[in-house]
């Protein structure tokens, strides 16, 4: 009960970050903005979301993923009210910016109640098992987003998914709680000292920095096209119907769910695979982009249909760089570790946002709605420094991961010689 209603929060987490992918078209015509100031929406979300992680995951540390939670759940009814009934465009930027916030404490939480509830291998398998669920929320916010903005007008939308956030932060108060022993768990008092120290601990490990550039490579082609810019994509640079758009979009997260599973239990028992299984991965998506961007003319549909699928499988595998964070850190710094890597994939979908925006608007200059499929295969290559950036470091940390295990092993048969 306690994983199930922590994870019903980070569902409504994962719809309210994406509710704005479908109503990418409608925020356009309700503010008046260009395609740069539509992905400022997202931009400032998911920096605020990156530039939360560490922070957040020294709260956890301190507070317990309990009250941490709860608190996201509260902040996220209130955010979602604000930017429901925001009738600028400043004022729908600010209640983004808390939006992204309430997200940004969700899924540290419940890493941490993961660990603290689960034990041995179940403990990577139950992982890929919460990120994979969570993405029901994306599915809430793809076909029934576009039917509720349709049907429902902007404001009525936003308010009821406002409002179902609510009930989730009581059913939060009542249930979780941090430990099988203990409802309130405490960490030690945070000082600058031993905020530095934990830091600094956790990145020194050539664990932590692989898991974080796993993150960064898998996940934000997915990010970038379920958050904002894979519905216009769809429609504008592939001419697919609304409804068909939605639906491709929807098959992202089909992927994500049943890969998630296949791929925590896979780690859980070849966790010496893991960064081979990340950078088949992303060579995978690597390739079906160039596919699809490089097709004269619109991409036949089961090109796109296999394009959701690769790029949806990008996101469970993101989730190998946590369990990288588990065997490579204490409990007691684990939530600041999990911080670190968390920020990694959402920072560079930060990025491509934003540079995808602004290349729409370099080869479109004007009103965003004319943007074409021309422009948008343009910007949609802006991912390709970020997938030579990533698998670059991977292979980097990946020789000195093993480097280090090299002689931990040597350590402990030379011990066990003596």
């Amino acid at each position: 009960m306690v994983w199930g209603v922590a994870l019903a929060a980070y569902v409504l987490a994962i719809f309210h970050r994406s509710s704005l992918a479908v109503a990418g078209l409608a925020a356009a015509d309700r503010f008046d903005i260009s395609a740069a100031q539509l992905a400022t929406f997202t931009m400032l979300q998911l920096l605020v979301y990156a530039g939360m992680q560490i922070p957040v995951g020294l709260l956890v540390d301190r507070w317990g993923p309990r009250t941490v939670i709860l608190c996201g759940a509260t902040l996220l009814a209130v955010a979602q009210a604000g930017f429901a009934l925001a009738d600028s465009y400043g004022a729908a930027l600010v209640a983004r910016v808390f939006v992204g916030m309430g997200d940004a404490v969700t899924w540290i939480c419940l890493l941490r109640l993961v660990t603290n509830w689960f034990r041995g291998r179940r403990v990577p398998f139950v992982t890929a098992l919460s990120g994979t669920l969570g993405q029901l929320g994306a599915i809430g916010a793809a076909a029934p987003m576009t039917w509720a903005l349709g049907h429902l007008g902007w404001t009525r939308a936003y308010l009821i998914a406002a409002g179902v956030s609510v009930v989730a932060a009581a059913a939060v108060a009542v249930v979780v709680h941090d430990h099988p022993e203990d409802r309130v768990v405490r960490g030690p008092r945070l000082t600058f000292q031993t905020i530095r120290d934990s830091l600094r601990a956790s990145w020194s490990h050539p664990g932590t920095r692989l898991g974080f550039w796993m993150h960064f490579v898998s996940q934000f082609s997915a990010t970038a096209m379920t958050l904002l810019w894979g519905f216009p994509f769809l429609v504008r640079g592939e001419h697919l119907s609304d409804g068909r758009a939605s639906l491709l979009l929807t098959l992202v997260v089909v992927a994500v769910m049943y890969s998630g599973p296949a791929i925590g239990w896979f780690i859980g028992r070849h966790p010496w695979h893991r960064s081979t299984t990340v950078l088949t991965i992303v060579w995978s998506i690597v390739a079906v982009w160039t596919a699809v961007l490089a097709w004269p003319g619109d991409a036949p549909l089961w090109l796109l249909v296999l394009l959701t699928q690769v790029v949806g499988i990008g996101g469970p595998a993101s989730m190998i760089g946590f369990d990288l964070a588990r065997t490579s850190n204490p409990v007691e710094r684990l939530a600041s570790a999990n911080g670190i890597i968390n920020q990694a994939g959402f920072s560079a979908s930060l990025v491509l946002v934003v540079g995808i925006g602004l290349v729409l608007d370099w080869r479109t200059p004007g009103s965003g709605a004319a943007y074409d499929a021309s422009a948008f295969r343009w910007a949609m290559c802006a991912q390709y420094p970020l997938w030579a950036l990533g698998l670059l470091q991977v292979w980097r940390y990946r020789r000195k991961v093993r480097a280090v295990s090299d002689r931990v092993a040597l350590t402990a048969m030379a011990r066990a010689e003596g």
